[in-house]
């Protein structure tokens, strides 16, 4: 039960339903990706906005600085938000 509540604290983009919005809290992972998210803007302090998944849920379509960005489900689990 700990477990779920502590999950509930920090979501990830993954987390989020279509629609919703959420500023980044951290962008987690020390590989290529983590760092190819943060170079296109995905950063702590940015807005986000969830537009679509795919028909099977991935990958997912947000918006960040104005331009919309497809990632994969695996990706958005690094990127802890919060919702606005």
């Amino acid at each position: 039960m700990k477990e779920a509540s502590s999950h509930k604290s920090a979501n990830t983009l993954r987390d989020l339903p279509v629609g919703s919005h959420a500023r980044v809290t951290s962008v987690n992972g020390k590989g290529r990706i983590s760092k190819r998210l943060m170079e296109m803007g995905v950063v702590p302090g940015a807005d986000v906005r969830v537009v679509k998944a795919a028909p099977f849920g991935d990958p997912i379509e947000v918006v960040v600085r104005g331009y919309n960005l497809a990632m994969r489900c695996t990706e958005a689990e690094s990127v802890e938000v919060v919702p606005v």
